[in-house]
């Protein structure tokens, strides 16, 4: 019989967690086949309010462009409704592609974020347009920063330099934005983008949940040549990860399917609503043999499983990246699959329900 003077006696001890630093949500509100928009954003303020009660540090929103299945393109609008659908859970651009936009206008939309919700929003930004040329034209008008490197790194600098104290004599400020000091990231898959983060001095959160295949070396090349900033005097790695739980191995790997139909369309070049799953059995018939290894490679970082899986899949990436901070993004069919995901999600990972950071 257990000792009733000894508090909790009856409760087992629970697991380590098998990551180390907190874990947050990206979101790319994804429009599902027999969907709408007016469905997704609804969704996705669901599931925010449901990331706020079970824990979650972050909640990112992606920005895309004229893509039938997502109903991400107006971030910072779309920023601020979920701020204002929560209350503590701090909610961020995952990100804003700064080729799209002129650094003041940035500066402005998140600085009138930060003064609304103070303390609660982050601005992590990319470099690649989130569409294709054309819809990049229709965005910016010129395309002379999209794919040069040094006026992405000036666009930054000018873009923090809104966001920090106003200088004596300024002639351009954001207003609202000066001195807000939003925290700013830096997103990427590649070389350059851990490069770019690293001689900045900022954090560094790496795409793998699409496109992994620079994941080491880039997190090695941004810890080996980090120069320490009054901000961030250490290198800090997020690392974007899929995520499909549920109760069990079985049921998790059926949701997947909607993710990896999603992937193959992309490897067709085919767009669309977020398809429904099928017996994995099924989707063999799908695909051939090399169109089945391209999607098998570009969703390798991905969680998928029970409960005991997905905590063995998550130690492993924790040994392998030694991120200080994680992002799960979960693109299933059905709403209650994905609530019930990150449900699950948060139980491996030891949260403590309705707190947040």
């Amino acid at each position: 019989m257990p000792d009733p003077t000894t508090p909790h006696a009856h409760t087992p001890p629970r697991a380590p967690s098998p990551l180390r630093g907190p874990l947050s949500v990206l979101d790319l509100a994804p429009i599902i086949e027999g969907g709408d928009a007016a469905d997704a954003l609804a969704r996705s303020t669901a599931l925010a309010r449901h990331a706020e009660a079970l824990g979650y540090h972050r909640y990112w929103l992606a920005e895309h462009h004229n893509m039938d299945g997502l109903a991400c393109s107006a971030t910072a609008v779309l920023v601020g409704h979920i701020a204002s659908a929560t209350t503590r859970i701090r909610v961020g651009s995952g990100g804003v592609m700064l080729p799209n936009h002129a650094p003041l206008t940035v500066a402005e939309a998140f600085g009138t974020l930060a003064t609304l919700y103070p303390e609660r929003i982050d601005l992590g930004l990319g470099r690649a347009p989130g569409t294709d040329m054309a819809t990049a034209r229709a965005l910016r008008r010129h395309l002379h920063a999209v794919g040069d490197d040094d006026a992405y790194l000036r666009d930054v600098q000018e873009l923090e330099s809104y966001l920090a104290p106003a200088e004596p004599h300024q002639r351009v400020r954001a207003i609202p934005g000066a001195g807000t000091r939003v925290p700013v990231w830096l997103l990427g898959s590649s070389l350059y983008s851990a490069q770019a983060a690293a001689w900045l001095g900022r954090p560094y959160a790496f795409a793998s949940h699409f496109a992994p295949d620079q994941l080491d070396d880039a997190i090695a090349l941004y810890r080996s040549t980090y120069r320490p900033s009054e901000r961030w005097p250490k290198p800090h790695v997020m690392v974007a990860f899929n995520a499909v739980l549920a109760d069990t191995d079985d049921e998790a790997a059926f949701h997947f399917t909607t993710l990896q139909q999603r992937f193959l369309g992309m490897v067709r070049g085919v767009r669309g609503p977020l398809p429904r799953p099928i017996a994995p059995a099924e989707l063999e018939t799908h695909w051939n043999p090399g169109e089945a290894a391209q999607v098998r490679r570009m969703l390798s970082v991905s969680v998928v499983g029970g409960p005991d899986s997905a905590r063995a899949q998550l130690a492993r990436l924790q040994e392998r990246t030694g991120a200080d901070e994680w992002i799960a993004t979960c693109n299933v069919h059905g709403h209650g699959a994905r609530l019930r995901s990150y449900e699950v999600l948060a139980g491996v990972v030891g949260m403590e329900v309705g707190r947040v950071g």
